[in-house]
């Protein structure tokens, strides 16, 4: 079109900040003047193109858009309506009404009002019903046939336009699914992704695979868009056009063809009843809660075939498309394989999902044989300045080495002392004055060494040794207990000392042994992953809950050790046993006696590595200490599982209940689902850092480079309070309401013998599973490890017949039972809500 200085004719783009939107702009834009029409502006809008923000629900909006777009073009020649409502859940949802069909409405309505050429709609070729038979091609003529909310919509507008376009010509372009390279049509984007990550509905297909539709490159569509505006003058009044490509390819043979070029093999797709498929979308979306990109009015109309005739555009538009979607499908997956996180970004799929796939590890392969982000030089001058800052530490260590030195002249650990046999000793030991004596000289020894090491430390050379002055202070924390000391003082000194001897060894200078490799990116966020499972309000809750653990293992250790007189306990008679209350008969039981130390202060000495091993490392340090992480994680869940064994073992076995071991239990079952994130982390980082090339001993023990390329650290503890405290709760872990009750199910159950009599061994059975379901339930809390609650539906089951098994339940014991058991199935089998979180490969193992 000739120009010659005369104003360049006015087109204007509704829907233009879109996809879709853009492309036809920067199709007509050589030769139009292309206003664009949108709620917002385009980040990078095509050069030349204006936007004027709009509300299709809003008279006022439409009236005020459409009036500044005719002050600043003047005659519009042509007006292309795009923007619609549009979702896959199939449902008809108001939004239809109100933006597709009342918004044309009052676009129509203001357009009528100035002077407009042409108003261009995109439907859908949906709207029709599906070709008869095979071979038999449908055109404008065909009867419309709308099988769902999206293509009603369309409908309803298409006759609205009919109605009240006054005297502007009306085209309305029935378009098939729009692709391109990147694929960008959403129902080839996920079946190439079920292919790709060989998810089992891959495998599987409701009706009939020889069925098609067909499919138009988004070239194809500027193209007929911009031969419809060229030539309005010459077009009908009124013209409906099918536009699309003329091959239609099955079900069948776009799975071959993907799963040929994605792995080298012709997919085999098995073809399911359409009741069967429909009942396990239902299960899978109403009673597992969970999310599908396979709808039921997508199974309804699996069998719809189309094969479309486009000789009324070919005639009027001298258009055919000059793309090919089996042509398209080999480029669509070579983008896919060289950056599959881009390609599912830009699908508007799950990029974490396939962070951790083979092609983005070779790219962090390839990435990682180059220099990394900082060099060998940089991080060791790092280092030096770390070190310089914190020398301070070292010589504080030095100190406390000689506080140790001192300590057993001071607490009297060499004086003669005459003590009773400590309540939870249940083997021979050496008299009081030899334990301390022995307790004495060990904090000698210890002192001097820690002295000596923590100097030598200071040295670069000799900066390993650091490791063995922080075993030393695991040793102190622990040697009370070897000891079994009659000094109160002794112990809690020992405690405090070896804790800090630790600390100030290995968590306050730069910690020994993590490789330059490891140190040279600041990357926190694991492959494929949203947030960091090592940052400090991550595991600031850990450590605090861990401190309260501490504090109640020290106090019941304080009474089996001898250092007080009794023990508190509210609600728990003694059971018989020659004691005050039942805290004090479960920790003098023949159970806590068969320890060679005293048992609570094992577990308080437990819960000091957990706080140690929960602190020390930065938020790198899923990646910079993976052993250290393991080893956490070892720490947490085995001890959740051995205090909860220990409640389990109460009633039946020692005869009593201790409500300060209750306590103790339920912080470190608390702990498990705050914890597992970050072993997952770790796990998935050696796994990916060994493919990747890395060597994985090495990686383990010394920590590896980053693997993503996202090398922008997150917010951590530097933001609003509301959300530091938000994130000290949710961190990893969501609390759906089936899980909770599902824990005050098993709270309940241990407490039948007081709401509903039930006595051993229907008593014993009770309690045991409403302990268990009440670690399943919190540990099923974390999202990571939300598959765990569908034990709950086994031990339901249990719960559910016991009463007609085991003896000790009456009449409301079998109700009750029965009841709750089947509470709990039902409980049991919904996922709950998801987060916005991602963690990488593991998202689709969370069902």
């Amino acid at each position: 079109m000739a120009n010659h200085g005369a104003p360049l004719p006015t087109v204007l783009i509704t829907g233009s900040s879109g996809f879709l939107g853009q492309a036809i702009a920067r199709g007509l834009i050589d030769r139009y003047r292309v206003i664009g029409l949108d709620v917002a502006k385009p980040k990078h809008p095509p050069a030349g193109m204006e936007t004027i923000e709009i509300d299709l629900t809003s008279d006022e909006s439409v009236s005020r858009a459409v009036e500044a777009a005719r002050e600043r073009g003047g005659r519009i020649a042509s007006v292309i309506h795009l923007a619609a409502y549009y979702d896959t859940t199939g449902k008809d949802n108001p939004k239809y009404d109100a933006v597709t069909v009342q918004g044309t409405r009052r676009l129509l309505h203001a357009l009528t009002a100035i002077e407009t050429e042409q108003f261009v709609f995109s439907s859908t070729l949906l709207v029709h019903a599906p070709s008869p038979g095979r071979g038999t091609k449908i055109n404008e003529d065909s009867p419309l046939d709308p099988a769902w909310a999206y293509p009603k919509s369309k409908a309803e507008t298409e006759a609205l336009i009919s109605r009240q376009r006054g005297q502007i010509k009306t085209v309305v372009l029935r378009l098939a699914g729009v692709y391109d390279e990147d694929c960008r049509a959403a129902f080839i984007a996920q079946q190439i992704a079920r292919i790709f990550e060989r998810l089992p509905t891959a495998y599987l297909f409701a009706g009939d695979i020889t069925a098609g539709q067909p499919y138009l490159h988004k070239d194809d569509l500027v193209d007929a868009v911009v031969r419809t505006v060229d030539r309005r003058a010459e077009l009908p009044a009124e013209t409906v056009l099918l536009i699309g490509e003329e091959d239609t390819p099955s079900y069948e043979e776009m799975q071959k063809r993907i799963g040929r070029l994605i792995h080298g093999e012709d997919w085999r797709t098995l073809a399911l009843p359409k009741q069967l498929t429909k009942l396990g979308a239902w299960v899978q979306t109403e009673v597992l809660d969970q999310d599908t990109d396979i709808k039921p009015w997508m199974i309804e109309n699996s069998d719809d075939h189309y094969e479309i005739d486009i000789s009324r555009a070919k005639t009027l538009l001298g258009w055919a498309p000059r793309h090919n979607l089996l042509d398209t499908l080999p480029e669509m997956i070579r983008r896919l394989k060289q950056d599959p996180t881009d390609w599912y970004a830009a699908n508007k799929l799950d990029p974490p999902v396939v962070a951790a796939s083979d092609p983005e590890i070779e790219q962090a392969e390839r990435r990682l044989k180059g220099p990394l982000e900082r060099s060998k030089e940089d991080v060791e001058a790092a280092i030096k300045r770390h070190r310089s800052r914190t020398l301070w530490a070292p010589m504080t260590n030095a100190a406390l080495g000689l506080w140790l030195v001192t300590s057993p002249m001071t607490v009297g650990l060499f004086d003669p002392v005459a003590a009773a046999i400590p309540p939870a000793l249940g083997h021979a030991i050496a008299e009081p004055q030899f334990r301390n004596a022995g307790l004495g000289v060990s904090e000698i020894v210890s002192g001097l060494l820690v002295t000596v090491f923590a100097l030598m430390g200071m040295s670069r050379r000799w900066r390993w040794v650091q490791w063995i002055t922080a075993s030393l202070g695991v040793w102190v924390m622990l040697a009370p207990l070897l000891f079994w000391t009659t000094s109160a003082a002794a112990y809690a000194i020992d405690t405090l000392v070896g804790m800090l001897i630790v600390a100030f060894a290995v968590m306050v200078p730069p910690t020994p042994g993590i490789s330059r490799r490891a140190l040279a990116a600041d990357d926190d966020i694991p492959l494929g992953w949203t947030y960091s499972p090592s940052t400090f309000t991550q595991r600031i809750p850990i450590v605090a809950l861990a401190f309260v653990g501490l504090f109640v293992s020290r106090y019941l250790a304080a009474f089996q050790m001898g250092h007080a007189d009794g023990l508190w306990d509210p609600f728990f008679g003694p059971g018989g046993a020659p004691v005050r209350n039942g805290s004090e008969a479960v920790v003098t039981s023949w159970v806590s006696k068969g320890f060679p130390i005293a048992d609570a202060g094992l577990g308080a000495f437990a819960y000091c590595l957990d706080i140690l091993a929960g602190a020390i490392g930065d938020r790198r340090r899923w990646r910079t200490m993976p052993w250290m992480v393991l080893l956490f994680g070892l720490l947490i869940i085995p001890l959740g599982v051995v205090s909860v064994s220990f409640i389990i073992i109460q009633p039946p076995l020692i005869g009593a209940l201790c409500t300060l071991c209750i306590l103790q239990a339920a912080v470190t079952v608390v702990l498990i689902p705050y914890s597992v994130d970050e072993v997952l982390a770790t796990i998935q980082y050696l796994w990916g850092a060994t493919r990747a090339g890395e060597p994985f001993w090495r990686t383990f023990w010394m920590g590896g480079p980053a693997l993503s390329e996202n090398q922008t650290p997150g917010a951590d503890l530097d933001r609003p309070a509301f959300e530091v405290l938000k994130e000290f709760v949710t961190g990893g872990v969501n609390f759906p309401w089936t899980l909770v009750a599902s824990t005050l199910l098993g709270a309940l159950l241990m407490t039948t013998p007081l709401i509903i009599g039930t006595q051993p061994p229907l008593y014993f059975s009770d309690h045991v599973l409403g302990c268990l379901i009440i670690m399943v339930a919190v540990t099923a809390m974390a999202e990571v490890v939300r598959p765990v609650r569908f034990f709950n539906v086994v031990l339901g089951a249990w719960i559910a017949v016991s009463p007609f098994v085991l003896a000790g339940g009456e009449t409301k014991a079998i109700v009750a039972d029965v009841t709750i058991g089947l509470a709990l199935i039902v409980l049991s089998l919904p996922r709950g809500t998801r987060s916005d979180q991602h963690y990488g490969g593991w998202d689709r193992a969370i069902v």
